[in-house]
């Protein structure tokens, strides 16, 4: 086992001489917060791509929340997102029968997680303003809006629908379902494309079961949606008469919350991470620096692993099990995905980026968007799992879905409005966003599934098991799945052979709070502990013990004269006569 680790750290020393040696270049650092893909009528696309962090914080001495030595840190994972935008736009646009002779366009516009530039960004696009200023009720270009496309985070959604409420502007959202945007009150024209997670916490119980993890933590956002989930999974989880070893809820702002978030961490082997992308990024990036290597994770979400720099062969995350929702897989989608390259879209502003750290193209002297010496079977589907998936994500399939549900409400609205009065003299569709509502909240979305996910619940989830040791291969492999409207006892389908356990595991991991009382003796709960939790003491000499982990022990009454009654294990009734039997002569 050394030598074959030895030799595997070997191998790595080019890689590692090569991250040393490589240098890069200052264009890969200039980036902008938008691009635009024209097109007849635009989709106003909002998603975090990049975002800037700093070292030392020395803060400008003018401009407030600017620092002077800001890095950008680009989440190339998230570029599916304009990639499942750009697809949805092209099939629409090729498709002869649903918009004819009107083309969709986006204008995209990066978030960055602070709400000063996230609703800045907002109404730089609502008004077509080019120059960074914002006027209310004042629009400085001709530009046919539709929709906003916003995600992947909850807060991002609520902070940009609070602005679009204002005006009844369509928003549809791609991130994970949250009942707090489905508050009309609020947000009267937001949409959201997400399925609800009706059914996450039976699946996940269901698996602890299957199991038999009797000892399991909890790591969950410190909002609404953590504090919904929590008491979910306290209804289940008891109902199961499973325990949580401990519940951490994880702030907003968690820095000085980091040295005591990890203690009693070893208590379990098994924890479960409920949360998005978003709100776990810091917690998920701090668990793979470590190397927490006896943990099964039971997640909600794909870990995204933003960078890989240490060539340690050993991952925290290998044996993971991820549920998410099952959706059909399109093969068109990485077909499309292999003809992407920075030539097809100059507009892009991500596509050199990733051309030039992946494929080591190098940037033009004149013009940092233009690269030379690029491979010619330079292509985004050659590339590790981990770092770029050609298959669609979650998030991504809603985009798609959104899009298209926007084009169908359009194609009704162009139907509706030339029943009324046809065009003259070349005149286009004109229209007021506010009044695509109607339409988007009666349309039927591709596989007859209605817009408003609450009225078809999708119930079936996929169980993934994260293959990356040694790290960096990132495979994410199908061994089961989930669905709520299979009949009882076949909810849980699992190919257990298949499952690759944590490294320190040879077989399928224990999770206990004791272990199980042998026979002769007997279960003493602990004081102020949960039930899982308890002492062996050997049984009295009138007790009897003859099944491993016995509640309770029968007491001997074989010679009593009067009937005993008797607890049992599970609470069942023995009631044992020791009158003498008759015998008839």
């Amino acid at each position: 086992m050394f030598s074959w680790i030895f030799i595997f750290w070997l191998l790595q020393i080019p890689k590692l001489v090569s991250a040393f040696t490589f240098k890069i270049s200052r264009c890969y650092y200039i980036i902008t917060e938008e691009f635009h893909h024209e097109g007849d009528f635009m989709i106003g696309a909002f998603f975090p791509l990049h975002t800037f962090y700093t070292e030392k914080k020395m803060p400008h001495s003018t401009i407030p929340y600017t620092y002077l030595d800001g890095y950008v840190q680009y989440n190339f994972k998230n570029y599916q997102y304009i990639l499942a935008l750009q697809f949805a736009i092209e099939e629409i646009n090729g498709n002869p029968n649903l918009l004819p002779n009107i083309s969709l366009g986006f204008d995209f516009y990066n978030v960055r997680f602070t709400e000063k530039d996230t609703l800045m960004n907002a109404g730089i696009w609502l008004t077509s303003h080019v120059h960074k200023m914002v006027f209310p009720n004042y629009t400085c270009g001709k530009k046919k809006f539709t929709a906003a496309l916003t995600g992947s985070s909850w807060m991002a959604s609520a902070q940009i629908g609070t602005l679009l409420h204002l005006f009844k502007f369509p928003q549809i959202t791609f991130g994970p379902y949250d009942p707090l945007l489905s508050d009309h009150s609020q947000y009267s024209s937001l949409y959201q494309m997400a399925p609800q997670d009706t059914s996450l916490t039976l699946a996940i119980v269901s698996l602890i079961v299957h199991f038999r993890w009797l000892w399991v933590g909890l790591i969950l956002p410190d909002d609404h949606k953590g504090n919904k989930i929590l008491s979910d999974f306290r209804e289940e989880m008891e109902r199961k008469r499973i325990c949580m070893a401990f519940v951490k809820m994880i702030p907003a702002t968690w820095t000085s919350y980091f040295a005591k978030f990890w203690k009693n961490m070893d208590e379990t082997n098994v924890i479960i991470i409920y949360g998005d992308i978003d709100s776990l990024e810091g917690l998920m990036r701090n668990i793979g620096q470590r190397l927490l290597t006896w943990i099964v994770w039971v997640m909600n979400t794909e870990h995204h692993v933003l960078e890989i720099s240490d060539y340690f062969m050993l991952d925290s995350f290998h044996g993971s099990l991820i549920f998410k929702h099952h959706y059909r897989e399109n093969s068109d989608f990485t077909k499309f995905i292999q003809t992407v390259n920075p030539k097809n879209y100059p507009e892009d502003i991500y596509l050199p980026k990733l051309w030039y750290y992946f494929f080591k193209c190098s940037f033009s002297d004149i013009n940092c968007h233009v690269l030379d010496n690029c491979q010619t079977n330079a292509s985004l589907d050659v590339l590790p799992s981990h770092i770029f998936d050609v298959a669609m994500t979650e998030e991504s399939t809603s985009i798609y879905n959104g899009v298209y549900a926007l084009a169908h409400s359009l194609h009704e609205m162009r139907l509706q409005q030339l029943q009324v009065q046809p065009f003259e003299n070349g005149e286009g569709m004109v229209f007021f966003p506010w009044q695509l509502n109607t339409f988007l909240k009666d349309i039927e979305m591709r596989k007859n599934r209605s817009l408003y996910w609450r009225q078809t619940i999708d119930v079936e989830y996929d169980i993934l098991n994260l293959w990356n040791l040694p790290k960096g291969l990132g495979l994410k492999v199908k061994v089961g799945s989930f669905s709520a409207n299979a009949p009882q006892g076949q909810q849980l389908s699992l190919s257990e052979q298949m499952i690759q356990w944590p490294a320190i595991f040879s077989e399928i991991p224990q999770s206990v709070c004791s272990e199980s009382c042998q026979s002769g003796f007997r279960k003493v709960s602990q004081e102020g502990k949960a039930i899982c939790c308890y002492n062996c003491t050997p049984c009295a000499e009138n007790e009897i013990s003859n099944e491993t982990a016995a509640d309770l022990v029968i007491l001997t009454a074989m010679f009593l004269k009067v009937p005993s009654v008797l607890k049992g294990v599970g609470g069942l009734e023995l009631i044992l006569d020791s009158t003498p039997p008759i015998h008839n002569e």
